[in-house]
């Protein structure tokens, strides 16, 4: 008998038929798509990063910006026809920035641009008793800074033969640069006038400028003693610093060696890492500086950030500090005075003039030169 029939289905033997719904597992959940910045949080990150930055370095360069328009400008008056040729050819990028440091003298409150503005410029208002020229090399690799002692013989246009620094103090800025071109037979592109403040200004800011003494010396007229050894000076006895010359050994011109000393301290402090790095300190610095500064109307805001980027490379091992030959000392109508070397003087000045005075220095054995820190009374 065939029973094939009666057997139940595979299926059936299972409990459902071949044609029954089968009940399948239930997906599982799709996963939830994360969120842009938790799927790159690296580059989240970054680019909050990158803005803070962006934003830290726009404000910074508008501070930098608004503290370089605060400078005052002054205007200089100098007939082309008495002035040195400009640099030509090869040596047409290097520029000379004549420098001073400043005093009021008896002025009752107007400042250096304020009284040439006016035109009421009188004789002793404003002094200048330093005196240096900064040449700066074409490929901005080298500067120079040349300091002319106060007291050097020379002659100033309409008051013949007097001290040199005596041509700020009758005629202003403008005579005053007319003289040291007509001494160094230099082209001044621009002119920097610092307030002997600045000094005292810009090494508070710093926290002090470390110097070494070589010598105790003694500064009779300001009742000023310095002891031998390091020190770190700010405020006003770093003023005292820099403006003494009572008691050095070769009055003036130790007191050459002395601002030089300094500045080459200050400028390493200024382009060290803790300065730049520190917001507080770099911004008290510049407007220590800012703050002191008068500069000529020819110098823009814009000439000034591009000076300072032509010169970022540049290390305070690359500037070489001189001062100018004298012949000897004498007293005569306009006091006690220096008389200058012309003959060095236009071989110094002629070195500059071609980028290069190596063989200068040479020569002469270093004579002039800044002495090493340790050895500046």
């Amino acid at each position: 008998m065939d029973h094939t029939g009666d057997q139940p289905s595979t299926s059936s033997f299972f409990g459902r038929d071949d044609d029954d719904d089968v009940d399948e597992p239930a997906p599982a959940p799709a996963p939830r798509r994360r969120g842009f910045f938790r799927r790159h949080k690296a580059l989240t990150v970054l680019t909050a990063l990158a803005a803070v930055a962006v934003l830290a370095i726009g404000m910074v360069a508008l501070y930098i910006n608004n503290e370089i328009g605060d400078i005052p400008r002054v205007q200089i008056s100098v007939p082309e026809k008495d002035r040195p040729a400009a640099p030509t050819g090869k040596y047409a990028k290097s520029m000379n920035i004549l420098l001073a440091g400043a005093d009021n003298g008896d002025d009752q409150g107007d400042s250096i641009a304020e009284t040439v503005a006016k035109g009421a410029w009188r004789p002793g208002v404003h002094r200048s008793d330093t005196i240096m020229v900064l040449h700066l090399t074409s490929d901005r690799k080298h500067a120079y800074l040349i300091s002319v002692p106060r007291d050097t013989y020379t002659t100033v246009d309409g008051y013949g033969k007097q001290k040199i620094n005596a041509a700020f103090s009758f005629g202003g800025p403008s005579l005053y640069l007319r003289t040291l071109e007509q001494f160094s037979g230099l082209r001044m592109k621009h002119l920097a006038i610092i307030d002997w403040n600045g000094f005292r200004d810009v090494s508070t800011a710093l926290g002090g400028v470390r110097v070494y003494v070589a010598k105790t010396s003694f500064n009779s007229a300001h009742n000023v003693r310095w002891a031998k050894g390091w020190q770190t000076i700010e405020g006003d006895r770093a003023l005292e610093y820099v403006r003494t010359r009572h008691g050095l050994a070769g009055g003036d011109f130790d007191r050459i060696q002395r601002q030089q000393n300094f500045m080459r301290a200050m400028l390493a402090q200024l382009g060290s890492r803790g300065t730049l790095t520190n917001p507080i300190k770099f911004k008290n610095s510049l407007h220590a500086v800012t703050g002191n500064l008068t500069v000529d109307d020819d110098l823009s805001n814009g000439d000034i950030r591009s000076l300072a980027w032509s010169l970022r490379k540049l290390r305070p091992k690359d500037i070489t500090f001189l001062t100018t030959p004298m012949k000897r000392f004498d007293s005569n109508q306009a006091g006690s005075v220096i008389i200058p070397d012309l003959a060095k003087t236009r071989e110094l000045f002629g070195d500059v003039a071609t980028d290069d005075l190596d063989e200068y220095v040479a020569k002469y054995g270093g004579a002039g030169t800044l002495h090493a820190p340790t050895d500046v009374s």
